[in-house]
């Protein structure tokens, strides 16, 4: 049930630069990157029902899940028995003109019409992965108290969708005041700028010395993990979004009586429709913006040094747009924005 799209907008993820940097040991030398992207359908297998050649698609992150095996059929589509996250991974990506999608049946949706596709390709990875690796195994409730450790794209999709929720205090920490004054307008309510090391000091200070409800890793560090099990509050939670490469210490000499929870997760992408129907209505509305000229076909050391570049800036790496124009240009994915209820 394959079918191929003709890719208009695609992402570089910080999940590529870790990638790059060898942490992903399933995707092999060669392998055409990319997992997220929006496209016209170009071609479609013998079996394909729901698309035909001309329709406009998201194709997701999680772009290959049968639906039929146990893991499915439980609502974790990343773990499909046949699928799961291959795309730039196990087989070739989206970073490329064109791209082929397993499983396209249930695996790709339907673009509305009237909607910006560039809004749209955030709903690729970055928005689910925000709200069900972040929001959603964090349990963040109204009138909780939220840490998202990171201020990036995953980041800034958490502090958006975690607004769904009405937490009383959602606090976003990272090294770059730029990003933070990005998540300001976003909707957090306090950041803190942790360069100086005193970060767990002010985010007690800020909850009267408990710790918050909910803490959301949204870089994959070990400084950053440990960060988050730091201020995180007895009966509280731990939620991991961040990819990590390296080993990470668990200090349960401190941390088995506390009452902690700590959840990982690869985005599933079930929340995907729900998602979409959030930008449709204007709830939210991821934009792109910042062009960079970028000739991504004829200049691959260029290419990665813009990887490189993004992975050192902040706490996480930029989403950039590689395939607009042909490949002519890259263009950061981190300007979101909420519209005001």
């Amino acid at each position: 049930m394959a079918q191929t799209q003709r890719l208009r907008h695609a992402l570089i993820c910080g999940t590529d630069l870790h990638i790059l940097k060898g942490h992903v040991t399933t995707c092999q030398a060669g392998r055409i990157l990319g997992h997220e992207g929006v496209g016209v359908v170009d071609q479609v297998g013998d079996d394909v029902t729901a698309f035909k050649a001309g329709d406009r698609v998201l194709i997701s992150c999680i772009s290959s899940c049968c639906g039929k095996c146990d893991f499915c059929r439980r609502g974790i589509y990343s773990h499909c028995r046949t699928g799961g996250w291959i795309l730039g991974n196990k087989i070739d990506g989206t970073q490329a003109e064109y791209a082929r999608t397993p499983h396209a049946d249930t695996s790709l949706h339907h673009l509305p019409d009237g909607v910006d596709e560039e809004a749209l390709v955030m709903l690729s990875d970055i928005l689910p992965t925000g709200f069900e690796c972040g929001v959603l195994n964090g349990k963040i409730s109204p009138g909780s108290t939220v840490a998202i450790v990171g201020a990036g794209p995953v980041g800034l999709a958490t502090l958006l969708t975690a607004q769904f929720y009405s937490p009383a205090e959602i606090i976003l920490i990272d090294l770059d005041d730029r990003r933070l004054a990005i998540a300001r307008q976003f909707g957090a309510t306090q950041t803190v700028n942790s360069a100086d090391g005193r970060a767990v000091e002010k985010v007690r200070a800020l909850t009267g010395g408990e710790g918050v409800d909910a803490a959301v890793e949204a870089v994959g560090l070990p400084a950053t993990f440990k960060l988050c099990t730091d201020i995180v509050s007895p009966g509280g939670g731990v939620a991991n979004a961040g990819v990590h490469g390296v080993k990470v210490d668990l200090h349960l000499e401190r941390l088995w009586s506390q009452n902690i929870s700590i959840t990982t997760r690869l985005v599933d992408t079930v929340s995907t429709p729900m998602l979409l129907r959030t930008v449709v209505s204007h709830r939210i509305e991821p934009k792109l913006s910042d062009y960079t000229p970028l000739q991504a076909r004829r200049d691959h050391k260029r290419l990665r040094h813009v990887l490189a570049r993004g992975g050192d800036r902040g706490l996480e790496g930029d989403h950039r747009d590689i395939t607009q124009g042909g490949g002519q240009w890259c263009r950061r994915a981190e300007d979101f924005s909420r519209k005001s209820t």
